[in-house]
């Protein structure tokens, strides 16, 4: 057996194992429950440990908080078939008036609307590299400006409350999601700022990079189309609004408030007359799709961590952190690198999953606070979603660019808004208060 070798060398026969079965193309849901399997017979002579972690599946497939997930992705799904996303950009496009980088900057607060609603970052990149993107690119603005603030606002729908990213760590960690939810709020409301501020002051030094709009077109409106395009803003705030408002008012769990919010999108869509049965079938199809993925991930991760766990894999780590002779500080830089790293190959489920279980108990044991932890994993991942070879939201404005954008533009064009993540993250270590003075 195995077992002979010791934990250590364990360790790294199922890193090696994982990195195989990746390159070879082996889906991370798959390859995670393969490697427990094969684990538990050759460290432990037989299968009948997997009886032990079955007990871990069904407590993370059965959580009534993971309900809020597929909720979540549905009401995501809705804004995306219907017109309410598309209505909120056109009306704020016409608000962004003269101001040079002005639609880019209008981009970015639709993007920070949007996350408020959904959670999750497909839906916005897709929306705002069919409509942003061209617009910008036409009205002149640089392209790798225009490429950068689209999949960075994209990706903040993991940063602002309702994120999913959020409510799986706090599932996997076992902390309030609510006080996640309140703690990410000024660590977004930063990032978010960082992007407008770098977006005003480069169009301002170079004003061939973000033109102003060559006409005001709200002196060319009617009244009525005033008044439309005020009540396409107002619709999606007073929903994110109900959303968060239900949360924090104690009306309603996380769970509740994203049935909450599906309701509230629907009752828009109806009052449009956008919702229909096709709208609802093709939402339904996508998350399931989605969901599906998440599961399977999770239950993957779920096994291989405990697998490892009772191989005694969580004492061994818990005891290589603790027994580095270095600051703690240094404990949570090399926590991030190693999350940098992963999320540059993994699925963030996959990277929350597999590391969350190991590391939030150590960050507890050295007197942290998991909910600060929490915020600091969610703005690395924000780095996961841009960085190459597989940043997801780079590929989901890949599939809605315009002709002659490749994926490499694209990758060329997120380094800045990269090293302002990188930015926000060494603000939040240094200044955890930042983060826990919202909800302590």
């Amino acid at each position: 057996m195995l077992s002979a070798l010791g934990i250590a060398t364990g360790t790294v026969i199922i890193f090696l194992m994982m990195l195989s079965l990746l390159f070879v193309g082996m889906p991370l849901g798959f390859l995670t429950g393969f490697i427990a399997m094969a684990m538990s017979y050759l460290w432990f002579g037989n299968v009948n440990m997997m009886q032990m972690v079955a007990a871990r599946v069904s407590d993370f497939t059965t959580s009534y908080t993971f309900v809020a997930v597929p909720m979540f992705v549905l009401m995501a799904t809705m804004l995306d078939k219907t017109g309410i996303a598309k209505d909120l950009y056109n009306a704020m496009r016409v608000m962004a008036g003269r101001i040079k980088g002005g639609v880019a900057i209008q981009s970015m607060i639709v993007a920070v609307i949007l996350a408020s609603m959904s959670g999750i970052i497909g839906g916005e990149t897709v929306l705002l590299g069919m409509l942003a993107l061209p617009q910008m690119l036409r009205l002149g603005y640089n392209q790798k400006l225009a490429i950068g603030t689209v999949t960075a606002g994209g990706a903040l729908g993991t940063m602002v409350p309702p994120s999913i990213v959020l409510i799986i760590y706090g599932m996997t960690a076992n902390v309030s999601i609510g006080d996640l939810f309140l703690g990410a709020i000024p660590a977004a409301c930063i990032l978010a700022g960082m992007y407008m501020i770098y977006i005003l002051v480069i169009c301002n030094i170079f004003p061939d990079h973000g033109p102003a709009m060559g006409e005001n077109e709200w002196q060319n409106m009617s009244r009525a189309e005033i008044k439309k395009m005020f009540m396409d803003i107002l619709v999606p705030l007073l929903i994110a609004g109900w959303i968060l408002g239900s949360i924090y008012g104690g009306i309603a769990s996380v769970t509740e408030s994203a049935c909450v919010g599906v309701i509230g999108v629907a009752f828009a869509a109806a009052l449009r007359r956008e919702l229909s049965i096709a709208v609802i079938f093709d939402a339904l199809k996508h998350t399931i799709r989605t969901v599906g993925m998440i599961i399977w991930v999770g239950i993957g991760a779920t096994m291989i961590i405990g697998v490892y766990n009772l191989m005694g894999g969580d004492i061994f780590i818990h005891d290589l952190f603790m027994g580095l002779d270095m600051p703690p500080v240094f404990t949570i830089l090399i926590m991030m690198f190693i999350l940098l790293i992963l999320g540059m190959f993994l699925d963030w489920i996959g990277v929350a999953m597999l590391t969350m279980p190991i590391f939030v108990p150590i960050i507890t044991s050295l007197g942290y606070d998991p909910i600060w932890f929490g915020v600091l994993f969610c703005v690395n991942m924000q780095v996961s979603f841009l960085s190459p070879p597989f940043g997801p939201a780079a590929f989901y404005l890949k599939s809605v660019a315009p002709e002659g954008i490749e994926l490499t533009d694209i990758f060329k064009s997120v380094w800045p808004f990269i090293l302002m993540q990188v930015a926000t993250l060494a603000i939040l270590i240094i200044f955890p208060e930042v983060v826990s003075f919202i909800y302590n």
